[in-house]
């Protein structure tokens, strides 16, 4: 039997009630009793983007942020936007117009390129998949986004979606789309970047509105069901952190102790 490690005890017992909540959502939902999930205006927005983009007779940018995948902070963040580009690019081929993907980390750029081309080919279209409009571009921070600003000054997209992880180079980009007219959609759970893109784009994912995204787009009921059972951890935070700080202003420490188990 594997020995228990101190100070992790209390950890796994909430990671066990998480994922017992989690399987508890989604057997309701293989019942058909699929939780519902509020409106995000910046999610609802994407449809009409990709549509003013092939109005005006222009591509769409869709970038997952510029972290890697194994972050435990900011890995999820580019799965997030990776789930948002598989939609993108689904919608993208079936109006048959060109989505380009800037790529910073290479371990992403494979799984990028086989997200859109597997969506022009689900959609008929194999033949509208360019690769080249899969770019990786550079591992330095500012090499990259002094790239996609150049992508984005001569390719002029009608639709500019940045859903992921970013640092300061938000501003920059967020700047260069709206000078070039691009509709933009941006999302981060970066606390620090999420201010400057609510005020230099369109719409704006807030902090854990973009982990919703994936599951929002794709109405997959398990998916849904599984985003009901991660709120449970997130109350269940917030109610420890409430009854924690209560305890202990009245000289209690129970709590503190038993989180140290």
């Amino acid at each position: 039997m594997p020995n228990l490690i101190a100070g992790r005890i209390f950890g796994l017992v909430c990671l066990v009630v998480v994922m017992a909540a989690v399987a508890y959502f989604i057997n309701r939902a293989e019942k058909g009793k699929v939780p519902k999930v509020r409106r995000i205006a910046g999610i609802d927005a994407i449809d009409e983007s990709i549509g003013r983009a092939v109005e005006m007779g222009r591509p769409v940018m869709a970038a997952h942020g510029i972290a890697n995948l194994r972050d435990s902070i900011t890995g999820p963040q580019t799965i997030a936007g990776l789930s948002v580009l598989s939609y993108v690019a689904k919608k993208c081929a079936e109006v048959g117009t060109r989505v380009i993907v800037p790529i910073r980390q290479p371990e992403v750029w494979p799984i990028a390129a086989d997200i859109v081309e597997t969506a022009y080919r689900l959609a008929g279209k194999p033949e509208d998949y360019h690769s080249t409009d899969i770019m990786y571009l550079s591992d330095q921070q500012f090499g990259y986004s002094s790239s996609v600003m150049g992508i984005l000054m001569r390719e002029k997209p009608g639709a500019h979606i940045m859903i992921g992880a970013y640092w300061a180079e938000s501003m920059q980009l967020a700047e260069v789309g709206a000078t070039v007219g691009a509709m933009q959609i941006s999302g981060t759970a970066q606390t620090s970047q999420i201010p400057f893109f609510l005020v230099s784009t369109d719409y704006c994912l807030i902090g854990e509105e973009i982990y919703a995204a994936g599951a929002y787009l794709s109405g997959e009921p398990a998916v849904i069901a599984s985003l009901a059972g991660q709120d449970v951890g997130r109350m269940l935070a917030v109610g420890l952190g409430i009854l924690g700080g209560l305890l202990t202003t009245v000289g209690i420490k129970a709590l503190v102790d038993l989180t140290r188990m």
